[in-house]
């Protein structure tokens, strides 16, 4: 027995096909659109270029940064891993207050930063949130002194060289200090100074490669 079909059944299926064609097309496009949306406001992924954050971060891991919460206006909080633009004079090593920082011809624990350039790099740094606005910071054999007290950072290693000392200084309001935790090796605030909130780009909040090193920061 031969079957027969409705002729008239199949343009109804090829309706049927192509929207269903469509509907992927869209779905595909959608979820593009929203990706792209979310590393451009929410979420972006980093590479790190440099051993400045051994052991937390080795270079060539990545991670991913939350920019949303930064956008609404919040404030990093001590102790996290943010990524940001530093100063200008994190180019040279210039610090923006006349007689501070590196260039100043003295010894580097009488040379911190307290104040950083005018205006921001077009580089993009990761590094930890060591002291916020109005706190006072030293650094003793690489660990930070804030407000008097010795800060517990077990992230960080210890540095005995003499230029890993600091002496205090007092952070402007609206600014942070930051630091790597390879304290030995590792251009931050005490160079260049406090990096002002609006050059902060947002909090390092999971390392997702490689796969063995996968976890929240």
């Amino acid at each position: 027995m031969t079957g027969v079909t409705d002729g008239a059944a199949e343009p109804e299926e090829r309706a049927r096909a192509w929207g269903g064609l469509v509907e992927l097309v869209v779905v595909v496009a959608a979820a593009l659109f929203f990706a792209l949306v979310i590393q451009a406001f929410a979420v972006k992924p980093y590479r790190i270029p440099s051993p400045s954050m051994v052991p937390t971060l080795k270079v060539g891991d990545r991670v991913l940064v939350n920019r949303f919460s930064h956008d609404l206006g919040a404030d990093p909080q001590l102790g996290q891993i943010i990524v940001f633009h530093p100063p200008s004079g994190a180019d040279d090593s210039t610090c923006g207050n006349p007689g501070e920082g590196p260039n100043y011809d003295g010894p580097r624990s009488e040379r911190p930063c307290s104040r950083p350039t005018a205006t921001h790099s077009d580089q993009t740094f990761i590094k930890r949130v060591v002291a916020g606005p109005g706190d006072t910071i030293s650094v003793r054999d690489g660990h930070a002194i804030r407000n008097g007290h010795a800060v517990h950072e077990p992230y960080a290693r210890t540095c005995t060289d003499p230029a890993c000392e600091l002496r205090q200084i007092r952070i402007p309001a609206g600014h942070w200090f930051l630091m790597g935790d390879n304290r030995g090796d590792s251009e931050d605030s005490r160079y260049w100074g406090p990096v002002p909130t609006g050059w902060i780009i947002g909090r390092a909040f999971l390392g997702y490669w490689p796969i063995g090193r996968v976890g929240t920061l």
